[in-house]
């Protein structure tokens, strides 16, 4: 269908371009400025090698720009993360069972039956239930053993501009908001940071756990990156670390290092066993020196995870969990996890199991002696050289090394095997 033009019909296949206004004698238009881009001070080449180092960021990493810099790399792709899957809730009827209560299909016609509740409510088939639920069999309360759910630990990235509270009543954006939503319980942060402060912060799901890492007895170390106004005296040095006296009570620094800086910006590193509101400003502040940034780079043995940008969180693997709460110095129970169910056997096949399992017991126990000595002594190279030992162990490793190395190396694998994916921590 088409319309006449000029005595003729016109279609979309004869339809005549449209003539620009203006024609030939339009002016060509200037080109627009292109707009500054701040660059990196660190080569894109390099900087991509220090986002692939297991360890996190540490005190020169910041003074250097390394930190920052990393901040203005092109973000390819957007990164989702996910929090790992957890692990089933164990069935009501499988629970009650192992109670002693009856078998599973007594159980499950009581719950057709409608004499065991939860919480309450009437219970249902393949019903999950979990640690604290309130479970009654004909009105009486019944005693089950659930275990309690695996803890989680989270590395956020917390920028300058975020309160670390539930609900601000000014308004104000918080670290929360950016978490995802844990099923089971809810997040605790680890220790607070004020409004100005960034850097490394950990949420978790056990309150035991925070109150473990947070407590003085315990003596976990914070160390910062501060840059304040002025070079301190060495009278003033020596008063941070003896002691100052605050209106909450005296205070004083570990340790304080010189890091340079340019003009009347001065660096300093410097490492604090408590956690008191605002304590590092408050003791600069006590000699006279303003505080312009403040950055905490690591907690306990945990450091800032290298590559995981301001605003995004990176949850840790139980290896790196395990880690942190050795790190705390209070031993927790590890989940346990359900023994295979084993084929039921006659009487008659037992006796000759025992006497297989002894002496396959015997066995394991021969080699297990023969690999501890193994280990004992000095390794062997490829050039049949001996290695010696080091000598000296590096106090922010852990026996298991770095931790978050493990949850690192997992997250960068999974990045690697989605296409267009970025290696750095998204948003």
């Amino acid at each position: 269908m088409g319309w006449r033009r000029n005595g003729k019909t016109m279609t979309k296949d004869n339809k005549p371009a449209r003539r620009a206004l203006g024609g030939s004698a339009r002016k060509p238009q200037a080109p627009r400025a292109a707009v500054p881009v701040a660059k990196a001070e660190v080569p894109e080449q390099d900087m991509m090698a220090l986002l692939d180092a297991d360890e996190g960021y540490d005190f020169d990493a910041v003074i250097s720009g390394e930190l920052d810099a990393a901040e203005e790399l092109p973000e390819t792709a957007p990164v989702k993360r996910v929090l790992q899957p957890e692990q089933d809730s164990p069935k009501l009827h499988k629970v009650l069972a192992q109670a002693g209560l009856g078998s599973r299909l007594e159980v499950e016609r009581w719950i057709d039956d409608g004499r065991i509740t939860v919480n309450g409510e009437l219970a249902h088939k393949g019903q999950r239930i979990q640690l604290g639920d309130n479970i009654k069999v004909d009105g009486k309360p019944v005693k089950v053993r659930i275990e309690p759910p695996a803890v989680r630990v989270l590395a956020y990235h917390k920028p300058a501009g975020e309160v670390v509270t539930l609900d601000d009543p000014q308004n104000r954006p918080t670290v929360f908001r950016r978490l995802p939503k844990l099923h089971n319980g809810k997040w605790q942060s680890v220790g607070r940071l004020d409004l100005n402060t960034e850097g490394l912060l950990l949420f978790t799901s056990s309150g035991t756990l925070a109150n473990n890492l947070m407590h003085p007895r315990f003596g976990l170390e914070r160390e910062y990156a501060v840059r304040v106004l002025g070079a301190l005296t060495k009278e003033e040095k020596q008063l941070l670390t003896t002691g100052v006296q605050l209106e909450d009570g005296e205070a004083s620094f570990g340790s304080i290092e010189d890091g340079g800086g340019e003009g009347a910006n001065v660096w300093y590193r410097v490492t604090i066993s408590e956690g008191r509101n605002r304590e590092v400003r408050r003791m600069f502040e006590s000699v006279g020196r303003a505080v312009s940034r403040l950055i905490r780079i690591r907690y306990g043995a945990m450091q800032l995870p290298r590559g995981l940008r301001r605003g995004a969180w990176m949850e840790l693997d139980e290896k790196d969990v395990q880690a942190l709460i050795q790190a705390s110095g209070v031993a927790m129970p590890k989940p346990k996890r359900a023994a295979p169910v084993q084929n039921a056997r006659r009487e008659s096949d037992r006796a000759g199991s025992r006497n297989k399992a002894r002496v396959n017991a015997a066995e394991e126990e021969r080699f297990l002696r023969a690999r501890r000595k193994a280990k004992s002594g000095p390794k062997r190279t490829s050039n049949n050289d001996y290695q010696l030992p080091s000598a000296q162990p590096d106090p922010m490793k852990t026996s298991v090394g770095y931790i978050g190395s493990d949850s690192l190396a997992r997250a960068r694998a999974e990045q690697k095997r989605k296409p267009g994916g970025r290696r750095g921590g998204g948003r």
